[in-house]
């Protein structure tokens, strides 16, 4: 095969730089695993905080004073344009991941302007620091289902947006700015428009993750109940490594497009619930209506009987009206048809597989030894790249 006839993505990688806002997130974390693992130098935008906030690239990280180190961390934030420009200008990345944002919808109705300004300004600032530097690089934009909003299912790169959340109305901001500077500019610009992806490092306010730590908390004894909100809402879930695969494939691509990222299968939050008590040794059932529902123990597993004081009958979860969203957002279905034919890539890990991770991950974790497949899915599937443990939880 002649050189000119290899894709950006088959080419040696090797010296390449990328610059990731967001690195210490869930996404973050995880990307910066597959670019390190494919010869990439990168560097990270991380906030300055009093306690320490890199728990997640803590076991990839080496010192910069060591020769052979391909990691490097900078301070700066999506509030500052002239931190930005300074660190574009001066690194001069050959890739940039912006996965940066205050990116809690719950949490957006709380606060509404620094999500504004931090989730939608701070796209703006890092795209024109990079108009401004005069580099050649490409971005990529992490934007969300979420800007879908009251869209009917299933939604893709051509369904209206409606966004339901000062979180989805910033998203649908930045990205069409990213549009914007693509056409006004001729940067190599991308959306991806990634559906709900989770893991054992999602964290812990988000409801799959709340939900799985959960199980593993009422089984140790160390929690009593679960509260949620709205149980009926339905989500696209995949697992996110799969996703941050996606993130580098669309800039590996001849020309900049956009492309909507799931699964294609859609589940309630009450689906994700029973499952993963399910997966733990639980049967939930369920006991009257709207915010008086509760979730009740019908059953336990032979195995789990002996290693918790959780009886049949026990009240485990309970609704609680502050996580009810002023505006919800009830189905989001993915249609990855142009992933799918554009980047070659489809999902590995089932919805199933996924809470069955999840949940292993945080029985680990409250130190409940209970025998799951979750991390031999993985290998099988060959997603941990870095043969780290951490790759998993």
């Amino acid at each position: 095969m002649e050189a000119e006839d290899l894709k950006r993505e088959d080419l040696p990688h090797t010296g390449r730089k990328a610059l990731i806002t967001g690195i210490t997130g869930q996404d973050g974390s995880y990307l910066t695993e597959f670019l390190l693992s494919k010869g990439y130098e990168v560097h990270g935008l991380i906030r300055r905080a009093s306690t320490f906030n890199t728990g997640r690239i803590d076991h990839i990280y080496v010192d910069p004073h060591v020769s052979d180190a391909r990691l490097f961390l900078h301070y700066g934030d999506l509030a500052d344009s002239g931190q930005l420009t300074h660190l574009i200008y001066n690194i001069r990345p050959d890739e940039v991941y912006h996965l940066g944002a205050q990116s809690h919808v719950r949490v957006s109705f709380d606060m509404p302007e620094f999500s504004g300004n931090i989730t939608g300004l701070g796209t703006t600032r890092l795209l024109e620091a990079i108009r401004r530097s005069g580099i050649n690089t490409r971005f990529y934009q992490a934007s969300s289902s979420e800007m879908f909003g009251a869209s009917a299912p299933p939604q893709n790169e051509k369904t209206p947006f409606y966004p339901r959340s000062p979180y989805a109305a910033a998203k649908v901001y930045a990205y069409w700015m990213t549009v914007n500077y693509r056409e006004g500019y001729n940067m190599f610009a991308c959306n991806g428009i990634l559906f709900n992806h989770e893991s054992p490092r999602r964290g812990e306010t988000f409801v799959t993750r709340k939900i799985t730590r959960a199980v593993a908390g009422i089984i140790a004894g160390k929690q009593d109940k679960l509260y949620l909100g709205n149980l009926e809402a339905r989500r696209d879930w995949g697992f996110a490594p799969e996703y941050v695969v996606c993130q580098w494939l669309m800039l590996q691509q001849d020309k900049p497009a956009d492309y909507a990222i799931g699964t294609g299968e859609s589940h309630s939050v009450r689906d994700f619930v029973e499952l993963a008590f399910r997966y733990a040794g639980i049967e939930i059932g369920w006991e009257g209506e709207g915010v008086d529902e509760k979730g009740i123990v019908r059953s336990l597993s032979p195995d789990l009987r002996n290693m918790t004081s959780v009886n049949v009958g026990d009240v485990i979860l309970e609704i609680d009206p502050k996580y009810f969203r002023p505006t919800e957002v009830e189905y989001l279905l993915a249609d990855t048809s142009k992933a799918r034919e554009m980047l070659g890539w489809e999902p590995k890990v089932t919805f199933k597989e996924l809470v069955r991770i999840m949940v292993e991950s945080d029985m680990e974790l409250a130190g409940v030894n209970l025998s799951f497949e979750g991390k031999k899915v993985l290998e099988e599937k060959g997603i941990n790249w870095t043969k780290n443990v951490q790759t998993v939880g």
